[in-house]
């Protein structure tokens, strides 16, 4: 009898840790602080858009969200982290159109693929552009597209990375004009947009998210945005259509993933978090002035993400196959 109570005392012990550890998964998530891994240089738009949500979804969880930026082959580097980490909801990573769509065409050796994430919602919506410096002597894109076509290869347009969304505005920009220009690589949007301002390069692509202040400060001009409509923000850029190029035509978007094998309940509370910072007043003001959109109520959940990736994938295979 004194050897079953024990066996049972066991069992019934093992039960109850089981039956502990269980649930502490979803009913005490977050118990410490979340890294969000940004996969580029301080600045750019997914930085900021990053900087916003994670400081609305912190307070909604009641931990602190810290950011890592980690720049490096368009995003790869950053992605390859994220894809290794504990599937414990601490670490989560804030992808695009480059990081997680077009880098498995560019990068054919990627040591992850899209199986390896598990998507939390989308955040933004952005709209590309591409801006000049001050002093180029081309002031439309009608005069941009003749001054590259007379000089090829001799303008140059910096960009977030091979493989960054920045890059895919460039090359969607030099299948619509036809233009031979050079593309100058950085670690980041932010490192790219300096060397604009000092003159170091002629123009970036990137989004009116980041490049929305230094235009309104006249620091850089704004060419052309890559949208049907012109930007409350931005309202003197012509769109892409009014400047006579209606082929260039673009969506940026961000979304927040975690790696494969994350609790559901985790990814559900990740989302709620989520859904609730991006329909903050504050946050929302934010983004009209950084010229984002917030997702509907149906781009911001999983199940969307998880069917607009493969479908971007697809897009950019085909974009790039070109190359």
């Amino acid at each position: 009898m004194t050897r079953m109570n024990h066996w049972a005392g066991l069992a019934v012990a093992g039960g109850l840790l089981l039956a502990a550890a269980m649930p502490a998964t979803a009913q005490d998530y977050p118990s410490k602080s979340i890294t969000m891994i940004v996969p580029f240089a301080a600045g750019g738009s997914s930085d900021v858009i990053a900087r916003l949500v994670g400081d609305e979804m912190g307070r909604v969880l009641g931990q602190r969200i810290i950011m890592e930026n980690m720049g490096g082959a368009g995003g790869a580097t950053a992605l390859s982290r994220a894809a290794k980490a504990e599937p414990d909801g601490y670490t989560i990573v804030i992808g695009n159109s480059g990081t997680n769509a077009a880098s498995y065409t560019i990068y054919p050796d990627l040591k992850y693929t899209n199986a390896d994430f598990a998507p939390v919602g989308l955040v933004a919506k952005t709209s590309p552009m591409i801006a000049l410096k001050l002093d180029f002597p081309a002031k439309t894109l009608a005069e941009f597209v003749a001054y590259a076509k007379a000089n090829p290869g001799k303008v140059s347009l910096g960009h977030a990375g091979v493989g960054s969304s920045n890059y895919l505005i460039c090359r969607t920009f030099i299948k619509a004009s036809g233009v031979d220009v050079a593309l100058v690589s950085y670690r980041g949007a932010g490192p790219a947009l300096n060397d604009l301002m000092g003159g170091q390069i002629d123009g970036v692509c990137d989004a009116a998210t980041s490049l929305s202040g230094a235009v309104q400060g006249e620091k850089v001009r704004a060419l052309v945005v890559a949208t049907p409509e012109r930007l409350a923000s931005l309202p003197a850029v012509p769109t892409s259509a009014e400047a006579g190029l209606p082929a260039f035509q673009a969506q940026g978007w961000n979304a927040i993933f975690v790696p494969k094998n994350t609790p559901e309940p985790v990814i559900a509370k990740l989302n709620a978090a989520l859904k609730t910072a991006l329909a903050s007043p504050n946050l929302q003001d934010r983004f009209k002035t950084l010229s984002s959109v917030v997702p509907t109520a149906e781009e911001v959940t999983p199940a969307f993400v998880a069917k607009m990736v493969p479908a971007e994938i697809e897009k950019y295979r085909l974009l790039l196959q070109d190359k």
